[in-house]
């Protein structure tokens, strides 16, 4: 594998983890809760993904 290759489950798992915080500050304050849990959705998305790729 080249360097991306291996970069790209530390690149997601980082964007997984910002996604949580971000959809939940968003449903916490209520800005905005709809969005919030689409961010959740699209972070475990991220996490299957890396699951599958890792396999």
């Amino acid at each position: 594998m080249d360097m991306i290759a291996n970069a790209a489950p530390a690149i997601a798992m980082l964007a997984a983890f910002a996604c949580v915080l971000g959809g939940g500050w968003l449903i916490r304050t209520g800005s905005d809760a709809k969005r919030g849990w689409l961010m959740i959705v699209m972070a475990i998305v991220l996490v299957a993904n890396v699951m599958i790729w890792t396999l």
